[in-house]
């Protein structure tokens, strides 16, 4: 690999850590937010849906009552994603910004599912289910699909997406990350593993954010460190370190 093929290729993972790192903090907060709010039984009394949006440099998540039209509860992180740095309990109205999210993400997820041109699925086994990250970008939107599971010792690496939307909620474009669900198994043979690896197809050579977000998740769960994907095209291993937060690449 040239030296400037090499600054390219880590100028464009640079940019997808920065991706992962958010989506990771919107999903991570949306974990927590849920926890908390199912914990609380006034909270849990009125859960109909959640929403995690950024504001102010801030993650917040919202409870959202009856008809997704109140908020019952918001959690606001900012530093520590493993806990909120403040809490409001109470019933209020939406502001217009959460409306809008609420509105779009609403007509984006209706035209991905009322049609049968996306191929997205559900893994058939239990303890699997999507994940939706909405993230406003200039006067569009993107909007994520990653697997999540409650099944223990693995890492549900695939079967994720994102799609492009207009600020009416039209989809305009979309991509498929990875043909499969690839668990990643935090033991094998009873032998721990300290770090994961997979291929990508040629559609998606590189390391995805979603790699990174699904990875950070759950690899303090299994005391994991890495994540290593394989563009075999070009004959380069990527391996995103979770303790430095860090992507480096290696040819083979």
């Amino acid at each position: 690999m040239t030296r400037a093929a090499r600054i390219a290729l880590m100028n464009q993972l640079d940019s997808v850590l920065i991706e992962g790192n958010l989506l990771y903090k919107y999903e991570k907060a949306a974990w927590i937010s849920n926890d908390l709010a199912l914990e609380n039984p006034i909270v849990k009394e009125e859960f109909h849906g959640y929403l995690t949006y950024e504001e102010q440099g801030e993650i917040k998540t919202i409870i959202l009552g009856e008809n997704l039209q109140t908020c019952v509860a918001e959690y606001i992180f900012e530093n520590n994603f493993n806990q909120p740095k403040s809490v409001e309990i109470g019933k209020r109205e939406l502001s217009n910004k959460e409306r809008t999210l609420v509105d779009v993400r609403k007509k984006i997820l209706e035209n991905i599912f009322d049609k049968n041109e996306y191929e997205i699925t559900v893994p058939i086994e239990e303890g699997y289910n999507l994940n939706f990250i909405l993230l406003p970008f200039a006067n569009k939107y993107k909007l994520y699909i990653i697997t999540g599971t409650t099944e223990s010792n693995l890492v549900p690496l695939g079967n994720d997406y994102i799609f492009i939307a207009n600020e009416n909620g039209e989809i305009e474009s979309w991509h498929k990350f990875h043909s499969i669900l690839i668990p990643g198994y935090s033991t094998i043979d009873g032998q721990k593993v300290r770090g994961l690896i997979h291929t990508h197809l040629p559609t998606t050579p590189l390391m995805t954010a979603t790699d990174i977000c699904t990875f950070m998740l759950y690899a303090p769960f299994f005391d994991l460190e890495t994540l290593t994907v394989l563009h075999g095209r070009i004959r380069v291993a990527m391996k995103y370190s979770l303790k430095e937060n860090q992507i480096t690449i290696s040819t083979f």
